[in-house]
């Protein structure tokens, strides 16, 4: 790989610190940082996605000349230069003011994915950009965290919808010169810092670097000319291969991810788990207590005591689990080194109900003290669906509490309505995030301001779908049709309805067009024009979601609906952005109570998208009747998809339209613009992943850290 300091051809030496800019991910959530890349080549920035390595490196040399002797490019350098040392500072953070200085990392976060900027993509979706978002807040609170996942060289993968609706997919490769990652080598100069037995032999595992503002991120990597060459494509795709792959995977991040801390002389005194994908970092600790001399029991007892997890999954079968074959053909007998049977090792992840089969939410529930849901909703249904581990106790008091996601306001919110918030509430509001007072000043937001602002967001979504809608004509669509559901035909000037979410049964993304005569009448009506645009992919190995996704995407080819649905492919976290901030409702349809949380609306709700969904997730929360529109539950309904099809049309045809297309003698909707202000003021002070952050500092990290009062109510084996 190419050193960092050689990945840029030619920088002025005044400005030479573009390149340290460009190494730390900060600069995706810095406004500042953003406005000075794209200054030197708007153009060339847009086309770049956003990549700070591809336009320096494309850049015309004279242009950064000539921006080295310009007196404004150099005073807002400077400023992003200033900015840049003070995040790498832990001085003056939110997490010193209550919890005082430390240096070195003290909470180990593990996840099997991590969306941060859609240049590194490693992620397939809501998981990973929790995660991303996780560590973006940590790292602006100044939490001493240090996050490990797994390096996807080939990233998740690339998605292509064929002129029948099937979705097909394709590696997404990456060049690593193009991102911030550096290989990180031993004190001894070899390039992996741990070995990790699997698979009946040793494997090597490097790790590379990745500075998230504050948070450094390593990314576990075994493609290294020491392991056999079946070894080496271990961690190459994200969620690829079958059980068998999978396993290997999540032992390397476990097992590889705790080993690799030690190489670096990382010793965190908390331990978080996000999702059971990382339920092996407590087992490897398991490990080291006892080799340390500690027993079976007492190592248990403190791995528990510092060992966060979050779950994700609201039903059983969402769960990872294995046969004690398969676990100990990855495995080996590591159980010896414990001083225990195969049975008692492994019956940490045994369900009561499912002899002989490891389940990864079970044992690091088991191995955690302290357990979370990710949303209130969700918080009562984990307590519910695992009460089986605490027979003793009725399911309401199972310890599992709840930990609602946010999302990272700097990332998700459109810089059109930080502007507009800037001149509404001065340029410091953004240090005043935690003030209630402040969100309840959004309510005053000038109706007409706000307006103009979102219609500039909706002309540069509708920019970039007929941008990329005009690339995929060129070199892969073969057929008119193709080129209409690309969203050619999409009216700049009605009322759009937006969904974008991973392509899964319970999601439900086809439900809108159960009653297609209502529809159409909806989406055809010549006063008052509806538009449906939709994005996302389904599990590779998802054929159900797949049968969705074509389900939907077919419409996009009736003409009688007049080309007023889309679909939007390859979806990333770049048209992400542009959907949560462009369209004009945001559109979230779960089967309840199947939806953990949900954090697209929250998305949303940061530029002023109001929402239409189900009372499921963060919603069930989160709705107030000021914010969007919920569709009642439809309780024993025999057929609950039917019923709230009709109350989701029902809400469109008599409130949400028709609000919509009331305006005043400016041309402004004013009744939908509350709804917008209510929606930012809801998810700015309510749903933000700097809350979330807080939340996990102030009732799981530092307790955990300092030792008080640890909760030991294990659940049985």
């Amino acid at each position: 790989m190419t050193p960092p300091q050689s990945r840029i051809p030619y920088l002025p030496a005044r400005i030479e610190g573009l390149a340290a800019i460009a190494m730390n991910l900060f600069w995706s959530w810095s406004t500042e940082a953003r406005g000075l890349f794209a200054s030197i080549d708007p153009l060339l920035w847009h086309r770049t996605r956003h990549n700070p390595f591809e336009l320096l490196r494309a850049v015309d040399p004279a242009r950064m000349a000539a921006c080295a002797s310009d007196g404004e490019f150099l005073r807002r350098y400077d400023e992003v230069m200033a900015l840049l040392h003070e995040v790498q500072s832990a001085r003056g953070t939110w997490y010193e003011h209550h919890y005082g200085a430390v240096e070195a990392p003290q909470i180990a976060y593990f996840c099997a994915e991590f969306g941060l900027h859609n240049s590194v993509p490693i992620y397939s979706g809501g998981l990973g950009v929790l995660a991303g978002d996780h560590c973006k807040s940590a790292s602006d609170l100044g939490v001493p965290l240090v996050a490990v996942g797994p390096f996807y060289q080939k990233g998740y993968n690339d998605q292509r919808v064929n002129p029948s609706g099937w979705q097909e997919d394709s590696d997404q490769e990456f060049d690593v010169n193009s991102t911030p990652l550096v290989r990180v080598e031993s004190a001894s100069g070899e390039p992996w810092l741990a070995v990790v037995d699997t698979g009946g032999r040793p494997v090597h595992v490097q790790a590379w670097r990745m500075m998230v503002g504050r948070v450094p991120l390593y990314l576990l990597d075994t493609n290294l000319e020491a392991n056999h060459p079946d070894d080496r494509t271990l961690m190459n795709k994200l969620y690829a291969g079958g059980p068998e792959l999978r396993l290997r995977q999540e032992w390397i991040l476990g097992v590889g991810g705790v080993r690799v801390l030690r190489a670096l002389g990382i010793a965190p005194a908390a331990w978080h788990a996000n999702e059971g994908h990382a339920a092996f970092m407590m087992i490897e600790r398991v490990r080291e207590h006892v080799a340390a001399g500690l027993s079976f029991g007492d190592a248990i007892h403190a791995v528990r005591e510092t060992s966060i997890f979050t779950t994700h999954t609201p039903v059983p079968a969402g769960h990872d689990f294995f046969s004690f074959e398969e676990l100990e053909a990855v495995s080996g007998p590591v159980w010896q080194a414990m001083g225990v049977s195969r049975d008692e090792l492994f019956g940490l992840g045994l369900h009561p109900g499912q002899p002989e089969l490891f389940h990864m939410t079970i044992a690091a529930i088991r191995l955690s003290a302290r357990v979370n849901g990710v949303s209130r909703r969700h918080g009562q249904v984990s307590r519910s669906l695992w009460r089986e581990l605490w027979p003793n106790r009725p399911w309401e008091a199972v310890p599992i509490g709840h930990v609602t996601n946010g999302v990272h306001l700097p990332t998700w919110m459109a810089p059109q309505v930080m502007a507009l918030l800037d001149e509404h509430l001065g340029r410091g509001w953004q240090q005043r995030l935690d003030d209630p007072a402040l969100w309840d000043q959004m309510l005053s937001l000038d109706h007409e301001a706000l307006w103009r602002a979102h219609l500039s967001l909706k002309q540069v979504l509708g920019a970039a779908i007929r941008e990329d809608a005009r690339g995929r004509f060129a070199r892969q669509h073969t057929e008119a049709a193709q080129v209409v559901g690309a969203g050619t035909l999409l009216d700049p000037t009605a009322f759009t309805i937006g969904f974008a979410r991973r392509f899964a049964t319970y999601k439900r993304a086809n439900l809108v067009f159960r009653d297609l005569e209502r529809l159409r009448r909806l989406l055809t009506d010549s006063r008052r024009p509806v538009q449906l645009v939709f994005a996302g992919k389904a599990h590779p190995a998802d054929t159900p979601g797949k049968e969705v996704l074509q389900s939907v995407y077919r419409f996009t080819r009736d003409p009688s609906f007049e080309g007023r649905v889309a679909f939007l492919e390859d979806y990333d976290m770049h048209l992400a952005h542009l959907m949560v901030q462009g369209v004009d409702l945001w559109l979230n349809l779960p089967r309840v109570p199947l939806e953990a949380s949900g954090t697209s609306g929250m998305k949303a709700a940061l530029s002023g998208v109001p929402q239409l969904s189900t009372l499921d997730g963060w919603w069930q929360e989160g709705y107030d009747g000021t914010n969007g529109w919920a569709i009642p539950p439809a309780g024993e309904a025999d057929d609950a998809d039917a019923v709230d099809a009709e109350r989701c049309y029902r809400l469109l045809e008599d409130q949400i339209v028709p609000l919509y297309y009331t305006r005043d003698a400016r041309g402004v909707p004013v009744g939908w613009v509350e709804r917008m202000r209510h929606a930012i003021r809801l998810g700015g002070g309510r749903f933000t992943a700097r809350r979330m952050v807080q939340t996990y500092v102030r009732e799981y990290y530092a307790p955990a850290t300092a030792g008080d009062g640890a909760p030991d109510d294990p659940p049985t084996a």
